[in-house]
């Protein structure tokens, strides 16, 4: 945590004299070229998935002849402006939480959501949104981390449970450990209800994938858990996730997001598409769990497994 502090005051204190990107006032008068730096600055947010994305990307943009830096920025409110001005060249995003992001903050937090579960329409949206700021959106690959439902493995047997489509039909009584904003969100409890006919009769705020939520459900007390799709810890909790067939949760996709003028080239993008045929939410959920529960560190997950799928000589 010490070293998170010092690495973001590092960040406020950089000086704004070296910006390059777009000033709010200039918004849609983007017209320098994709620039091609040879040293870039990949940002992580802060959670293993980002360490482990951040890692890989400077990875495979130093063996296309980059020389990298790490900055790590636990906070969107701070990452996102410095890799507007180039303080950050690169950053892993995901594609229908950061669209909304950046909707809300052109438009204001009560403008209508852009993200939605079609890839496709949220990544117009979102590179219509990222355009104006100098920003480069590059394409998504296989890997996406959305939320998620899982319940016991025990409970899932009984009822013959695969999806959430066989729960809503069962007609059971559901309470489900998430964050106290589940009551509202749309992709939560309404949705649940609305999209599945599940029979939510309470949320139970015990927080988004935490160990007292997961518990719970292991326990019986309550029947089903949010989590994400990537959740590593599923297993030791005897916990399976249900198939979200009708596609409710947004198409949150890892994309690479990159300063334009600093990373906008054919170079960065060339080196960064490489992992887009190979990474899988399988694969990331697997690299989670090594570091999380096994304590390795994010760096050699990383390396290994661009050594293992024969990206990294």
């Amino acid at each position: 945590m010490r070293c998170r502090t010092t690495l973001v005051a590092v960040l406020l204190l950089l000086p704004t004299a070296c910006a390059t990107g777009p000033s709010l006032e200039n918004q849609g008068e983007v017209t320098a070229p994709p620039g091609d730096s040879r040293h870039l600055t990949v940002g992580s947010a802060g959670f293993t998935e980002s360490d482990l994305l951040a890692q890989m990307y400077a990875l495979l943009l130093n063996q296309a002849g980059y020389q990298t830096s790490l900055l790590t920025v636990a906070n969107r409110e701070l990452y996102e402006p410095a890799l507007e001005s180039g303080q950050i060249d690169v950053v892993p995003e995901y594609a229908a939480t950061f669209a909304d992001w950046l909707n809300a903050k052109a438009n204001g937090p009560d403008a209508p959501p852009v993200g939605s579960p079609d890839l496709d329409a949220t990544m117009t949206a979102l590179r219509r949104l990222a355009t104006p700021r100098g920003l480069t959106v590059l394409d998504p690959g296989r890997a996406v981390d959305q939320n998620a439902f899982a319940v016991s493995a025990s409970y899932a047997r009984r009822h013959d449970l695969k999806t959430l489509s066989d729960l809503g039909a069962s007609g059971l009584p559901v309470r489900l450990a998430a964050g106290d904003e589940c009551v509202q969100r749309p992709y939560c409890a309404p949705g649940l209800k609305k999209t599945y006919g599940i029979d939510i009769t309470a949320v139970d705020p015990k927080g988004v994938g935490t160990t007292q939520a997961k518990r719970a459900v292991q326990s019986g007390q309550d029947q089903m858990v949010l989590t994400t799709t990537t959740d590593a810890t599923l297993d030791e909790f005897g916990l399976v996730l249900l198939a979200d067939d009708k596609h409710l949760q947004n198409a949150d996709y890892v994309v690479p997001v990159v300063n334009r003028a600093h990373a906008g080239g054919p170079g960065p993008t060339k080196a960064l598409d490489r992992l887009n045929d190979v990474l899988t939410t399988a694969d990331l959920a697997s690299m989670n769990q090594q570091v999380d529960s096994w304590r390795r560190l994010a760096t050699d997950v990383a390396r290994t497994y661009l050594e293992d799928k024969g990206l990294l000589k």
